[in-house]
């Protein structure tokens, strides 16, 4: 008689190490030129843009934008002061706050040389990864729930949806995030997911898609269509829309053992590092 080994065993392995996280880093920043560009499409006025320095990405999509930051410092390229010099100038020229993602893959002097210049790390994130066996991919749990990309015209429904979902975590911020999630929904490379019940839109999530690998972003429902499976439902659907599609691996970022990070690793997920954001003094 065969015996049929289990399908993890020919999954392939992935070590979390600095190739790895050149990887998510570049498609992140990839993600992120992308937003950038959309809004300067959108509104020119904004002045969003932004420039790559010694590999790191340097984004400027308005002075309260998360966006606002580099990604990939000290991971592609040695970084010394002149390197820095530019980037900050770049920010300071928008009056920006200047901020750095750093990745704890990247050249270890860098640390050194961002205390010396005054910064102070202010926020930490759990860069996640899986791979794309279709195989092993999560199934919806709730077959009520209906998940589809969205049509052209239905952009501002995308964006109510996805901003109401984030009211209750962010409250007063409303309007900034209808016009942030407005720009995400029509960026290049991106899917824009939207999960409904009993057809009303109750959660959002977002799908992009750079060489074979997907991020994962935009996970927001609102609060009465919380605990019914949505996000499980979008999760399944955009993986297997990655897979299809050619990608090897998922990667997503949430805060450290946040709600968002369990429910990644329960899907499997897993940590690849913590990244550290770094602040320069005012």
């Amino acid at each position: 008689m065969v015996r049929l080994l289990p399908s993890f065993i020919f999954t392939m392995t992935i070590f979390s190490d600095k190739e790895l996280s050149q990887k998510l880093e570049r498609t992140e920043a990839r993600s992120n030129a992308d937003f950038v560009e959309t809004r300067a499409r959108l509104s020119p006025e904004s002045g969003a843009e932004w420039i790559e320095v010694a590999g790191a990405c340097a984004m400027f999509d308005g002075i309260e934008s998360p966006l606002t930051q580099t990604f990939g410092l000290g991971l592609f390229d040695e970084i010394n002061d002149a390197e820095i010099n530019r980037l900050e100038e770049f920010f300071k020229k928008h009056d920006a706050p200047v901020f750095h993602e750093v990745s704890p893959m990247a050249d270890p002097p860098l640390i050194e040389l961002l205390n010396r210049r005054g910064y102070q790390p202010v926020e930490l994130t759990s860069v996640m990864f899986r791979t794309l066996a279709e195989e092993n991919l999560p199934f919806r749990p709730n077959l009520q729930i209906t998940t589809r990309v969205i049509e052209n015209n239905e952009v501002d429904i995308w964006a109510k949806t996805a901003a109401d979902g984030w009211s209750t975590e962010m409250p007063g911020m409303g309007d900034f995030m209808f016009a942030f999630c407005r720009i995400g929904a029509q960026c290049a490379n991106a899917f824009p997911y939207i999960a409904e019940l009993d057809g009303k839109p109750i959660s959002t999530g977002a799908l992009l898609i750079y060489d074979d690998i997907a991020l994962l972003a935009g996970a927001s429902t609102i609060p009465e269509g919380r605990k019914q499976g949505a996000q499980s439902a979008l999760l399944a659907s955009r993986l297997r829309h990655a897979a299809e599609n050619g990608c090897k691996i998922a990667m997503m970022c949430a805060a450290p053992g946040s709600q968002s990070q369990k429910n990644a690793q329960k899907n499997g997920f897993q940590i690849a590092y913590t990244r550290i954001k770094w602040q320069l003094k005012p």
